[in-house]
C-alpha cells in the first residue's frame, strides 16, 4: 500500500511517492497524479474485499480496488481494458456491493478515463 496526496508537500515529494509505486497499469499512475495535483490524498489498493467463498469458508475469488481516497471514503476502480473483463470486474464490484453496502465504490470506465485525460491535456496514449 503507497499513500500519495501530501497536504503540504511538494510536487518533488508527491512525484516520488508515484515513482515508488508498481502501478498495474499506465492509467493508474496517470489517476495518482490527477490525484496528487488536487492534493487528494490516495491509497494504492490498499484493500482486498472476500467475494467469494468455498463450501468449507475458504475464500476463493476477492475484489482489490485500485484506489482508495480516505478524505472522502472512497474507493477508485479503473477499467481500461477490453469489454470481456469489464464485463466480469463488473461483477465484481456489484458482488462487493452486495456484501459490503457500506463500502462506496466509483468506476471509472476507458471512455470516462480518457475523457478525464483529454480534459486535463494528458495523453491518452498510455490509458
Amino acid at each position: 500500500m503507497v499513500v500519495g496526496g501530501s497536504e503540504s508537500g511538494s510536487g518533488a515529494a508527491k512525484s516520488k511517492k508515484i515513482e515508488e509505486t508498481k502501478f498495474a497499469h499506465p492509467s493508474e499512475e496517470q489517476c495518482a497524479r490527477i490525484l496528487d495535483f488536487y492534493n487528494i490524498k490516495w491509497r494504492y489498493e490498499p484493500r482486498t474485499f472476500p467475494i467469494e467463498w468455498d463450501k468449507k469458508g475458504i475464500v476463493i475469488q476477492s475484489f482489490t480496488p485500485d484506489f482508495y481516497l480516505p478524505e472522502l471514503d472512497l474507493y477508485l476502480e479503473l477499467t481500461t481494458m477490453n469489454q470481456k473483463l469489464v464485463t466480469k470486474k463488473n461483477r465484481k464490484v456489484r458482488r462487493l456491493r452486495e456484501l459490503y453496502p457500506d463500502i462506496r465504490i466509483k468506476i471509472f470506465y476507458q471512455r470516462d478515463f480518457k475523457n478525464l485525460l483529454i480534459k486535463y491535456g494528458i495523453s491518452t496514449k498510455q490509458a
